[in-house]
């Protein structure tokens, strides 16, 4: 069972990374839960998600300790969910462009991700969301690059956001480099 945690301010994507990853989970047969979590404001509050993925059935959707996966898009994010890392073996994802303080802890990976500055290289900042899902791609065996972009297509097909499809693709593309 992998316990996973998207968060950042409303408007950075973080509930569609969530989703995302939901989705391939659950195309490969998986148990899987998606729980977001958002304030009021549209844009600029904060938004998390959590995931779970599992072999097995998924008692409880709720993520409150033992995060295998913490993705960070900004300090306060990274402050809320470091301490419910589990003690050993996990990974702590942070868009470098935003956080700017080292994170310190045992046990847990730590990648650093230029995220919103890549992305606005590839033309939009709106999808440092691509770019972290890049590093998550990187570094889990969860899924491929094949997954992500029949899910974008499935997604977003038919409605006023297909046309960001090639961008999205592209942010992950550079996201691994």
């Amino acid at each position: 069972m992998t316990r996973m945690v998207f968060s950042g301010f409303g408007g950075q994507g973080i509930l569609t990374l969530g989703e995302i990853v939901a989705t391939i989970a659950m195309r490969k047969g998986m148990h899987v839960t998606w729980m977001p979590s958002y304030g009021a404001e549209m844009r600029g509050g904060t938004a998390n998600c959590s995931v779970i993925v599992s072999d097995k059935v998924i008692g409880s959707p709720i993520v409150l300790s033992d995060v295998g996966i913490l993705c960070a898009m900004n300090q306060p994010s990274l402050d809320k969910f470091l301490p419910r890392m589990k003690k050993s073996g996990g990974l702590v994802m942070v868009n470098s462009s935003i956080v700017t303080e080292k994170v310190a802890g045992e046990g847990f990976e730590v990648l650093e991700i230029d995220a919103t500055n890549i992305a606005v290289k590839v033309g939009n900042p709106r999808v440092a969301n691509m770019v972290m899902l890049a590093g998550f791609l990187k570094k889990t065996d969860l899924f491929t690059l094949e997954d992500i972009t029949s899910v974008l297509e499935y997604r977003f097909a038919g409605t006023r956001s297909a046309d960001l499809i090639p961008l999205n693709v592209k942010a992950i593309e550079a996201g691994l480099e």
